[in-house]
């Protein structure tokens, strides 16, 4: 596993959320410091500000590569089609490992159980019981193939 994989979970680790781990691990490849990188990934972790939709881990690969390929142009439709091929192609290879890109279906929550916006508790059983930490390994893999090149699903 590269340095960067382990970078992000021990960012998830030490209590950054999914998201902020994956960006974290590789915002000095995309040309962001640290605090911008944890600010912009903010908001996704728990699947979207805690919603439990699609999974952060997966969304903080999605900005990593937004953020090397994304398009700038938006009349430029083949590039903005290859982006949205590539986000789509991420997310395939993502659910072809677990199963979803949904946190609510990773977590095994039910579409009716009660959300809060208040984050769990980081305890020792926290991390026992939550497969976070797999799927933010898993998001990193897939980013850094996708910043080095070598993705191809």
């Amino acid at each position: 596993m590269s340095a960067s994989v382990e970078r992000a979970k021990e960012l998830f680790l030490q209590g950054y959320s999914c998201s902020q781990a994956v960006v974290g691990a590789f915002c000095d490849q995309v040309g962001l410091d640290f605090e911008t990188a944890m600010r912009l990934a903010a908001p996704f972790g728990g699947g979207m500000g805690r919603m439990r939709q699609v999974c952060g881990a997966v969304s903080g690969a999605f900005i990593l590569a937004g953020l090397k390929y994304g398009y700038t142009d938006p009349n430029n439709r083949e590039e903005k089609t290859a982006h949205y091929k590539l986000i789509q192609d991420m997310a395939a290879a993502f659910t072809a490992e677990k199963g979803s890109i949904i946190c609510r279906e990773l977590l095994q929550l039910q579409q009716n159980q009660k959300q809060t916006h208040i984050p769990d508790e980081r305890t020792a059983q926290y991390y026992k019981e939550r497969p976070c930490v797999y799927m933010v390994e898993q998001a990193a893999i897939i980013a850094e193939k996708v910043l080095n090149g070598s993705f191809y699903p």
